[in-house]
């Protein structure tokens, strides 16, 4: 690019900047264009259209030379829209749980193997455990990442696991495979997962699976708090609230709700 050598933090706002003008134009925009509007040399801007377009984010056409968006951009867009709709539904239906249960409620996701926490309705009890909206977590050791895991194919499963690994957490912490694909198996027939102290010691948890029509997993809902919180009594009623918690947000978000 014109000999010079750019920072990949430069080329990144390059390629943001051309995307947005891109996008802010209808009849879409040529190279020199963009080159004008952006103030950047045509041979930057020539690379970066090129990168893009090989990646399906622009499109080029023939005729005019001129470039648009392309259909990568929408499926990003729709992947947007469904988080934050997902977060929608499901906040007040945490916040019941919270009532229901004085537990700490979450909404998580599976994203490159891991659990990642995308909602959270705080306990109202003086005694609450230390948990924040995007915290990562590991699937083998939670209820979530259980309740994740367990409703994909067998061969997901194990690329995860592979993967990822199954590192001890807790003496409670699942670390064998075999153990770990029983427990995955015992979750789909009970519809629920547990983590007994195999996290953190002392805290206990339970969640649900939030699935689609496909009888994939959109989510996983849970709740937790310390083992003294989460007794016998309490994690039974914990069980109830949180299968029906589940069903709630899957029909919130256009799903049957199955579990």
């Amino acid at each position: 690019m014109n000999g010079t050598k750019e920072s990949p933090s430069i080329a990144v706002e390059r390629a943001i900047e051309i995307l947005e003008s891109i996008a802010q134009r209808e009849s879409g925009l040529t190279n020199s264009e963009i080159s004008r509007r952006l103030a950047i040399p045509k041979s930057s801007a020539s690379y970066i259209l090129r990168t893009l377009e090989s990646r399906g984010y622009v499109r080029r056409e023939r005729d005019s030379g001129k470039y648009r968006l392309g259909l990568k951009v929408l499926s990003l867009s729709r992947g947007a829209q469904a988080s934050v709709g997902l977060r929608d539904v499901a906040l007040p239906v945490l916040r019941r749980l919270v009532e229901l249960t004085g537990l700490t409620a979450h909404l998580a996701v599976l994203d490159n193997g891991e659990a990642v926490y995308l909602e959270k309705a705080e306990s109202l009890s003086f005694i609450r455990i230390d948990t924040w909206i995007g915290r990562r977590l590991d699937v083998h050791s939670t209820a979530v990442g259980k309740a994740l895991l367990a409703t994909l194919p067998q061969t997901e499963i194990e690329l995860i696991l592979n993967q990822r690994g199954l590192k001890k957490k807790t003496p409670k912490t699942i670390t064998l495979p075999a153990k770990l694909l029983r427990e995955l198996s015992k979750v789909r027939d009970q519809g629920y997962a547990l983590d007994n102290e195999e996290n953190n010691v002392g805290a206990r948890c339970v969640a649900a699976p939030v699935l689609d029509n496909f009888g994939r997993p959109v989510a996983a809902v849970g709740v937790g708090g310390t083992t003294a919180q989460m007794d016998k009594s309490a994690l039974g009623r914990a069980v109830r609230a949180v299968k029906q918690a589940a069903r709630e947000i899957a029909e919130g978000i256009g799903y049957r709700g199955r579990i």
